[in-house]
């Protein structure tokens, strides 16, 4: 199959109030693994006329406010009425045909995708008429999870931890999240769970 790893950085946790500031999407074909820097992949950065946020989502994205505010071209530069447009030429581009509305609808992965990402994302102009996801997500955490200790699903630190991965920390950077993710899930390829169910 494939699916579309995408992760967001945001002016704070509220959808309703806060903006997306950056977004970057991964196409990964199950059927087809390649290194993850050949991978195709999408990056915008979102400019605002004014930001609203807290100051740890701001303190957090210091250096992509940096960028926002700087005047030199940059090609991965969009307003929010531009994102979702762009992003599904990348789509088709990548050969994801639109259904009979027009729409690419497409199968979305990240950490906490559906909780955090997916508000944002329905905020955005275009989202659910030229772009919309399957109700059904993919989140690592499930891949992660102990069951007899955990009290809750591991968070992105701990999934990257138990992967074994040299460095557990999170970069907070949409491109690096979303790879982060599809390295993730690529150790469950060749072995499905439902095969190990008696």
């Amino acid at each position: 199959m494939r699916y579309v790893s995408l992760d967001l950085e945001t002016t704070g946790g509220h959808a309703d109030r806060h903006q997306i500031i950056e977004l970057a999407a991964v196409v990964e074909d199950t059927r087809n693994v390649l290194p993850l820097a050949e991978l195709p992949a999408f990056r915008r950065v979102v400019r605002h006329a004014e930001y609203v946020g807290t100051a740890g989502a701001l303190a957090l994205n210091a250096g992509l406010l940096a960028e926002l505010a700087r005047k030199d071209e940059n090609p991965e530069l969009c307003t929010p009425a531009e994102l979702v447009p762009q992003l599904r030429a990348f789509l088709v581009q990548q050969n994801f045909r639109p259904d009979k509305h027009d729409c690419v609808v497409v199968t979305l992965a990240g950490k906490n995708i559906g909780p955090f990402d997916i508000p944002f994302l329905r905020h955005l102009a275009g989202w659910g008429t030229l772009v919309r996801n399957e109700p059904a997500l993919l989140d690592p955490a499930c891949f992660y999870l102990n069951w007899r200790k955990d009290t809750r699903l591991p968070t992105m630190s701990i999934c990257k931890a138990r992967a074994h991965f040299p460095d557990d920390s999170v970069a907070h950077q949409a491109l690096a999240d979303a790879l982060d993710v599809v390295q993730l899930l690529r150790p469950f390829y060749e072995r499905p769970f439902y095969k190990e169910v008696k």
